[in-house]
């Protein structure tokens, strides 16, 4: 499956709702649960058990775990169903079921997961970072996954305008997709780690570099070359691990349709399996945490010495996900502090 999250306008204001992809089409889940209820006539109660099942919510949905999968499916069957015998589609008080993507805004797939961490787990990105400083990669590199934390009320998703930081001259897209923990847990095995991941989405990791460059010479990791205002784009969709095999999807970054980046996953020197299992330890993970992959080999400016520009639109895809979009703000009035 597909799923998202999306916001639409009704006559009761803008709603938030959690759906799947059909195709150019989104479909709303819970709404297509409470109509299949109804129609079966086994129960006059298909709205509380259709917000029990498959909430509104996507962390309330995913702590719903292979119940709230399973009516998903179900959910999403029903409404095929009825398509292909052009049976009407409406749920149980005439809400509609399926939306025209143009109509609906994609919202992050988890608006606002319970923690964010970023490795660098793509061997060839560290190798270009030892190329372009000068320094070696860190032996620790290849002991122990590392990341950082980043700030979860930076969330945004699918075709967002992200403004441009009044500290920096060099903005930075990164090229990266990522994981959506499913199942609470800690002291996770990498042999049973697959169990506890959700998803995947596609991750654009927006970065001040010449901030960013400067500070991680005081050892302790990103500050506000990763912190700002919608700085962790997300989306446009989180894609079930049944449908997709992480271990080698090409990904590729568009800059105004013009590929700057290729890449693929199987660079990846960290798996998600060793990576959940290295992060839980003594430390729970719970459902809608995010673990991003990091940036792919050649897959941010930096790497490439190019750098996007106000107006530039950012198209980041990956192979089974999509397309994720972001346009690049405007520059403010020069008020930059940081030196």
């Amino acid at each position: 499956m597909k799923l998202i999250t999306f916001s639409v306008q009704t006559h009761l204001g803008t709603q938030t709702r959690i759906g799947a992809l059909l195709g150019d089409k989104a479909l709303d889940l819970n709404f297509a649960y409470a109509a299949m209820l109804h129609d079966s006539g086994k129960t006059e109660r298909y709205y509380p058990l259709a917000e029990a099942l498959v909430p509104s919510d996507m962390i309330t949905f995913l702590q719903g775990g292979e119940q709230s999968m399973s009516a998903a499916k179900q959910a999403i069957e029903f409404v095929q169903q009825r398509r292909a015998n052009n049976q009407a589609l409406r749920g149980p008080d005439k809400q509609i079921l399926l939306y025209a993507l143009k109509d609906i805004e994609l919202l992050a797939p988890v608006t606002n997961p319970g923690s964010i961490r970023d490795t660098i787990s793509f061997e060839t990105h560290a190798k270009n970072f030892e190329k372009r400083t000068g320094k070696p990669i860190p032996e620790l590199w290849y002991q122990q996954p590392l990341y950082y934390k980043g700030n979860t009320r930076t969330v945004v998703g699918h075709n967002t305008e992200v403004p441009w930081p009044n500290y920096t001259e060099k903005l930075d897209y990164e090229l990266e997709f990522g994981v959506y923990i499913g199942k609470t847990g800690s002291n996770i095995k990498a042999e049973n780690a697959h169990a506890y991941i959700a998803g995947y989405t596609i991750f654009n990791d927006i970065s001040a570099r010449d901030v960013l460059q400067k500070e991680i010479t005081m050892l302790l990791g990103p500050a506000k070359g990763k912190d700002m205002d919608m700085g962790n784009v997300m989306g446009p969709c989180l894609v079930t691990p049944d449908e997709l095999d992480p271990s080698s999807l090409d990904m590729q970054a568009r800059i105004n349709g013009e590929v700057w980046s290729t890449g693929n996953s199987s660079d990846m020197y960290w798996s998600f399996a060793k990576i959940i299992e290295y992060i839980s330890q003594s430390e729970t993970l719970y459902p809608g945490d995010f673990i991003g992959s990091g940036t792919v080999a050649f897959g941010c400016g930096d790497e490439l010495d190019r750098w996007v520009q106000p107006g530039d639109v950012i198209e980041l895809e990956v192979q089974g996900i999509g397309v994720l979009t972001t346009t690049v703000g405007q520059r403010t009035c020069n008020t930059k502090t940081i030196t």
